[in-house]
């Protein structure tokens, strides 16, 4: 067999750092279908369903929402945001540069930009949450792959049996207002998003407290977990070979399908968020779905390549895409824009998310082809590296 040429192997390093781009953009999708629910309103936030939107359809749409998006995207998000880690790592030992100041100063910059995005623009950031959780990441990332694998499946365990002990154990009504009181609450709330900045900003800080306490409890070790098994699949190249294992990618769907969706529907059923025993099932299930979603969708794009190069420049800015949906967010549902929150029934909101992720797919590649970084990327990196970084035009192509 001819030995691999230096452009081909190019053209394949290029095209499985688009798998890993594709993905991220993928999962900006999936999280920005459930996160425009709790932009919308405050409904949702409060564990309540909006009383104006009750049609059969409503409910259908708000079921779908549960079962096939809800704590399934962010899984994948924090799974990629550990693969990148290790990709940072290698880019400064390329650039021979200490890591570990590096990195620190990139999580501090990560954490200043998610407190601005908690206050400015939307209360259910996760960017903090991912800088606090990325120190132990730092901390952790020397330690050997079963160290790690062991660590993420404790982290894992515990968090569920959590849940379980709390479901068991744990009156939520001790603490939790009654179904009416949350309604009046909810109703106010989004009043006071249809108000001016300092009221959008007061909704926002307002819900801080139980921000940190999901963090503290849900999310943070959930993502905690998530990103070590995202160091040790990039430390394996697992995109490296991926779409080349087929029957690995079938089992995924086999498995991950029929475990990943029946626990959705458990979850939806029994009140979804509002549930603790829901949260514990989803907990559970969840990943078979979102490994389940990767196979099928590392499968479409070797197939179609328009999929990844419609998904790719989105997650390779991800960080300004996260950011921009949360800026539309605001300026489509709060007094700020157009003051749409509370008008906005549950299947609008799905097809709202899809239309401005379309529109996020054009600006990507519009703006890659001009920079080599996004807006916020490129603030990032200058923080992160105490210098401005270069600006020339996209240096990775974006197609095949």
């Amino acid at each position: 067999m001819a030995p691999e040429s230096p452009q081909t192997a190019r053209s394949a390093t290029h095209q499985r750092l688009h798998d890993v781009d594709a993905l991220r953009g993928f999962a900006l999708l999936g999280i920005f279908v459930v996160n425009v629910t709790f932009m919308a309103s405050a409904y949702p936030g409060n564990l309540v369903d909006d009383p104006s939107f009750s049609s059969p359809v409503d409910h259908i749409a708000r079921f779908l929402v549960a079962v096939l998006f809800s704590m399934k995207f962010y899984l994948l998000f924090s799974f990629l945001f550990g693969y990148s880690f290790v990709l940072q790592m290698e880019a400064s030992r390329r650039a021979g540069k200490a890591f570990v100041p590096r990195m620190l100063r990139r999580i501090l910059g990560l954490f200043l930009l998610g407190v601005g995005h908690i206050v400015v623009l939307y209360g259910g950031d996760v960017l903090t949450t991912y800088a606090v959780v990325g120190l132990i990441l730092v901390a952790m990332h020397r330690v050997r792959d079963v160290v790690a694998l062991r660590a993420a499946g404790a982290i894992y365990a515990f968090v569920l049996l959590s849940l379980i002990m709390s479901a068991l154990f744990i009156d939520r009504s001790a603490f939790m207002p009654e179904e009416a009181q949350r309604l009046i609450i909810a109703a106010e709330q989004t009043q006071l998003l249809l108000g001016g900045p300092a009221d959008v900003v007061s909704h926002h800080l307002s819900g801080l407290d139980l921000l940190v306490v999901q963090a503290a409890s849900l999310q943070g070790p959930t993502a905690l977990a998530m990103f070590l098994l995202g160091m040790v699949a990039a430390r394996r190249g697992l995109f490296t070979t991926l779409s080349e294992r087929p029957r690995l990618l079938r089992q995924a769907q086999v498995v991950g399908f029929p475990v990943g969706l029946g626990g959705g529907i458990v979850y939806a059923l029994l009140g979804a968020d509002s549930n603790t025993v829901a949260v514990a099932v989803s907990v559970a299930t969840a990943p078979f779905l979102t490994a389940a979603y990767v196979s099928t969708l590392v499968q479409l794009m070797h197939r179609a390549a328009w999929i990844r190069e419609a998904f790719a420049p989105v997650g390779r800015i991800a960080l300004s895409n996260y950011l921009a949906q949360s800026v539309v967010g605001v300026l489509l549902f709060t007094g700020v824009g157009l003051g749409l929150a509370g008008r906005v029934s549950p299947p609008l909101l799905i097809l709202t998310a899809c239309i401005v992720f379309a529109g996020s797919v054009v600006a990507s590649r519009w703006w890659l082809r001009r920079h080599r970084y996004g807006p916020a990327e490129h603030l990032l990196r200058w923080f992160t590296n105490w210098s401005r970084p270069s600006s020339p035009r996209a240096t990775r192509p974006l197609t095949r």
